[in-house]
């Protein structure tokens, strides 16, 4: 790929304005990536609206830093297509590979890349000079931006005198100053402590939102994901696996792998088997009121969605409380019936003893089944 058209190369670089505002539509088509025998991407495809929040989520290895970094140019995809708004940014067909100086995108990376001999001014400043920002236009956007995070009184210290928070803002700033239509996000807060964390995902949130930048999101955090993001695009061994929003996703997970990927606790996936609507793994029978049509499947159920009572004469199977585990305004309680172990969700006013006898019952609308050969889901609306 040496010969590969830059920026000046066949397709001509446009900014699209639609209502005053930066279009980035970013759509990615049948992108690969390979390190000798390991495929880090196979044949991924993705669109990305115009100001969307999109988060990568998915354990290492799956992909999803490799796909941020042939996004910012930083990697060289062996097959495919990148396009933002309607420039083609790399294409392996037509030998295009724009360098990632030439995209009008910013990156916010784990390590914050901040220049340690440079104040916290020249570091956000460092980003307008590389465009060649205007002196007076540049000292008026680092005014608006430090003001914006905070760090106008910080602004002639140095990195080795901030904080984390404090530097992951200046890293942000660093992007936020140069106005691009398209942010990338590499795992940002993931050197922060728990509670500052929590601070930073509402700002960020808040930052996208304010600036309209289409957002490319990378982590391994489910809550990151699910509390910043407009969808959420789940990966496994270089491949998609589900691209929803993040209530759909928690709801209707679409594989196992999914399922079990997402949420805390996790979901109790049982194997059964059964014939017509009544499904059973000889520890426990569950009516599905709907027929899945075969007869190996996994049932998916949430933690919250079994009900759980401690009167014995209530409705349900009788299950073993194992474990009690407190969790502020929740209980997390270990239940079993049999050899059959799963985890059940309660308020923190509800008061189990260890060993105590209490009914279980499923809520039928929520439980998710999946065939037990292909782990995909089942839709009860072409079952019913």
């Amino acid at each position: 790929m040496e010969n590969w058209q830059g920026a000046h190369g066949a397709l001509t670089r446009k900014t699209i304005l639609k209502g005053g505002g930066i279009m980035a539509k970013i759509s990615i088509r049948n992108l690969t990536k390979r390190y000798g025998d390991m495929t880090a991407l196979n044949n991924v495809s993705l669109e990305i609206d115009n100001g969307e929040f999109l988060v990568l989520l998915g354990p290492s290895g799956c992909g999803k830093t490799t796909l941020l970094r042939c996004l910012a140019g930083l990697e060289t995809p062996d097959n495919g297509e990148i396009i933002i708004g309607d420039e083609v940014i790399f294409s392996s067909k037509e030998k295009i590979m724009l360098p990632p100086g030439k995209r009008n995108l910013g990156m916010v990376f784990q390590s914050y890349a901040l220049w340690p001999h440079m104040t916290v001014r020249d570091n956000v400043k460092f980003g307008l000079d590389v465009i060649k920002t205007p002196k007076e236009a540049s000292d008026r956007q680092l005014d608006e931006v430090l003001a914006k995070l905070g760090m106008g009184d910080l602004s002639e210290r140095y990195p080795s005198e901030l904080s984390g928070g404090q530097q992951q803002r200046v890293a942000l700033a660093r992007l936020l100053a140069t106005k691009p239509p398209v942010f990338l996000m590499d795992e940002p807060l993931s050197n922060l402590d728990a509670r500052l964390r929590m601070d930073m995902r509402v700002e960020l949130k808040r930052f996208q939102s304010d600036a309209g930048a289409t957002t490319v999101y990378v982590t391994h955090d489910q809550t990151e994901a699910m509390t910043m993001s407009t969808r959420v695009v789940v990966m496994k061994n270089g491949e998609i696996q589900q691209v929803s929003p993040p209530a759909e996703l928690y709801k209707q997970p679409q594989n196992t792998f999914v399922a079990d990927f997402i949420g805390m606790p996790r979901i109790n996936l049982i194997e059964m088997q059964g014939d017509g609507q009544i499904f059973s793994n000889g520890d426990i029978t569950i009516d599905f009121g709907w027929k899945p049509g075969i007869k190996n499947v996994v049932l998916g159920a949430r933690p919250e969605d079994l009900k759980i009572s401690s009167n014995p004469k209530a409705h349900g199977e009788t299950y073993r409380v194992m474990a009690i585990l407190p969790n502020g305004p929740e209980t997390i309680v270990q239940l079993q019936r049999g050899k059959t172990v799963i985890i059940g969700r309660i308020g923190h006013d509800i008061i189990f003893e260890k060993n105590q006898e209490v009914k279980v019952t499923y809520t039928q609308t929520s439980l998710n089944v999946y065939d037990a050969d292909t782990q995909n889901l089942i839709s009860p609306i072409n079952n019913i």
